[in-house]
């Protein structure tokens, strides 16, 4: 399926965004979590940021 989402991103507007992936730790169990997110390139920093 990732395959598929990267194809997808690399023609035509596509370019504009990129996968961003933040680790962060669970409040709860206190284990790492990974966040993903496809983002505007105008964006990342905003997400990187929370």
């Amino acid at each position: 399926m990732a395959k598929k989402v990267v194809a997808t991103l690399k023609t035509g507007k596509g370019k504009a965004f990129t996968k961003c992936i933040k680790m962060a730790r669970s409040e709860k169990t206190g284990a790492y979590i990974f966040k993903e997110q496809i983002v505007n390139n105008d964006h990342i920093k905003d997400f990187f940021s929370k």
